[in-house]
């Protein structure tokens, strides 16, 4: 299937599987709140999902069992037995719990204390027991495995693939998110954008030949995982013999519940899997990576996380976070420092983040300094800019940062930046805010144009004759960087001449200014170019000098348009007026009559 088909079933099949099973929420109206739904509609897909890939070797794990339940080795005999690496002990399954609703929480109980320790684990970490009592107590446990036994309900592999069911859980987390009105984005990043990243990051890869190591990728706040495994999708297509493997982190126990689960299914080590914060309970310490990808939360304060964030920026270039620190109201730039300290010396990354990154922070504050070791250190090789409209949750600016650690010799001391936000094509049906997808044709000329690495206008026409566009230009690294100068003006006695003490000018403070020169300007003849003319006596005080950095995205493709004549404006009015005045005069004469 072609990438426009897969992410018309996203927005199509996908979503009918996932409504089918959140309408298994009509059966606990009343016994929960409606944002309460999620604690039992995830868990309960996730173990329906586990059910339908063991129901076919359900009775050889049990006959297995019976054989081997004694050994301290079993695991690998049930593992066998079931084909995957994890089982499921117990004789029932849910048509024969439906059977018997008379005693529906002892056995159902039963069922889930079958399964192997990975998936009670999961379990656990969903809080799910406790959802076994409540739902038992309300009375509604029976009715929702009867919901859950509906042939619509059929999770098997041959139903419904792992990649798909992963958007079939995206989709459950995104309603009980919007149920609790969470963070725009903070879960779900649709596959369209995930496949630009992939292609942006891999663009340039070769994955051919036997001896090729095996290539590992990570992702520091993974939700359900589909970046993971669009990741693996998209390098198996450039080579189906290459060897991929997944690393994710995420501190949701819900969708570390799906992406732990996701793994086990598709045969991967769950192991890698990893629950915790990312920002103060890294797991990966001392791991690096060929690939990092990844949609952190955006916007969101680390207050909670503040101890362990400010302790390991102690520790300087022993820590992740040693260069400088955000704002506590703004914690996406720390991640973006996590994923450097992730990168192998020859890694990628692609990271999305909205527009504070780009410009926020004066010279010598910590996003600032941020940027500022990024690009000091040659590290930022593109941001594209996506179209509005992007997201299911957002409709704000964002944009994907291409970070590189060996960047190829042509592209040394460069940065390109991408407007692809008018490079999309419009959905028919929009899902939430996402009223726009990034097909094939747009996917294919935004790579195209990161690979040029040139300045430009690119263009391509679409079937249906409208034209998409993407803008490129290409700037020096010294040309993002600017010296923060603070300009001082002497005091003035009451005859107007200028105080001294101890030999030196007395700065009057209420005079006292900053000037920005640009990294590859001389600061002393920006000086007596810019500010003496201007200011008599006025010196630079060096010692108050600051670097800082920012990203003029908006500035370099602001294109100035003409204002309308006022003449022509008035024109305009004038005729309105007389319009209205039209409207108005019949009115009045039809209720004279």
């Amino acid at each position: 299937m072609i990438s426009n088909d897969k992410i018309k079933a996203v927005g199509v099949n996908i979503r009918e599987k996932a409504n089918l099973i959140w309408n298994v929420a009509n059966t606990l109206f009343g016994a929960y709140k409606p944002h309460e739904y999620g604690l039992v509609i995830l868990p309960m897909a996730v173990i329906k999902r586990f059910h339908d890939c063991l129901l076919p070797t359900q009775d050889k794990v049990v006959e297995t069992y019976v054989k081997v339940k004694e050994l301290a080795v079993k695991d690998g005999f049930l593992r066998a037995a079931s084909g995957y690496r994890f089982y499921n002990t117990s004789s029932y399954n849910f048509e024969r719990l439906k059977a018997d609703p008379e005693n529906i929480k002892t056995n159902f109980e039963t069922y889930i204390n079958g399964f192997s320790d990975n998936i009670i684990d999961i379990l656990a970490n969903m809080g799910f027991y406790t959802q076994i009592e409540r739902m038992a107590d309300a009375g509604v446990l029976y009715q929702v495995i009867c919901d859950f036994c509906a042939e619509s309900a059929d999770m098997s592999p041959e139903k419904i693939s792992a990649i798909d069911m992963g958007y079939v859980f995206e989709n459950l987390v995104q309603r009980f998110s919007e149920s609790y009105d969470e963070e725009a984005g903070a879960h779900f990043t649709s596959r369209d954008i995930i496949y630009l990243m992939c292609d942006l990051l891999t663009m340039d890869a070769d994955f051919s030949g036997e001896d090729a190591p095996a290539k590992t990728v990570y992702d520091m706040a993974m939700g359900t995982s589909q970046m993971l495994t669009c990741m693996e999708e998209r390098i198996r297509a450039l080579d189906s013999e290459a060897e991929i493997i997944c690393y994710g982190q995420e501190f949701n126990p819900f969708t570390f519940g799906i992406a732990k689960a996701d793994m086990l299914i598709r045969g991967g080590d769950p192991e890698n899997m990893q629950f915790g914060n990312t920002l103060n309970d890294d797991k990966f310490t001392n791991y690096t990576f060929d690939y990092c990808i990844s949609n952190p939360p955006f916007g969101i304060d680390w207050k909670r996380e503040a101890a362990g964030v400010e302790a390991e920026h102690k520790l300087g270039d022993k820590g992740r976070f040693g260069v400088g620190l955000p704002p506590k109201s703004d914690g996406q730039m720390l991640f973006m420092l996590n994923g450097l300290a992730k990168l192998k010396d020859t890694g990628r990354m692609a990271i999305i983040q909205n527009g504070s990154p780009l410009f926020s922070g004066d010279a010598g504050s910590g996003p600032s300094e941020i940027r500022r070791y990024i690009i000091e250190n040659d590290w930022l090789d593109a941001i594209v800019q996506l179209p509005n409209d992007s997201f299911y949750n957002t409709g704000i600016a964002t944009y994907i940062w291409i970070i590189t650690k060996d960047k190829p010799e042509a592209r040394r001391e460069q940065v390109l930046l991408i407007d692809a936000s008018q490079c999309f094509e419009q959905r028919r049906t929009p899902i939430g805010d996402k009223r726009i997808d990034i097909t094939d044709p747009c996917r294919d000329l935004i790579v195209k144009v990161y690979g040029e690495y040139l300045d430009g206008t690119h263009t391509k026409e679409l079937d249906n004759g409208r034209t998409i566009l993407c803008k490129s230009r290409v700037l020096g690294s010294v040309k993002l960087g600017y010296n923060k100068i603070t300009v001082e003006s002497p005091q003035v006695d009451a005859n107007g001449k200028p105080i001294k003490k101890k030999g030196a000018f007395v700065a009057d403070t209420s005079k006292r200014d900053t000037e920005n020169v640009p990294l590859d300007e001389d600061i002393d003849e920006f000086f007596a170019r810019e500010v003496l003319p201007y200011r008599e006596g006025a010196w630079i005080d060096k010692t108050k000098t600051k670097v800082g950095y920012e990203i003029p995205f908006t500035r370099t493709f602001y294109e100035y348009k003409e204002l309308e004549p006022a003449a022509d404006i008035a024109e305009r009015i004038k005729v309105r007026e007389a319009s209205l005045l039209r409207t108005l005069g019949e009115l009045f004469k039809k209720e004279d009559e």
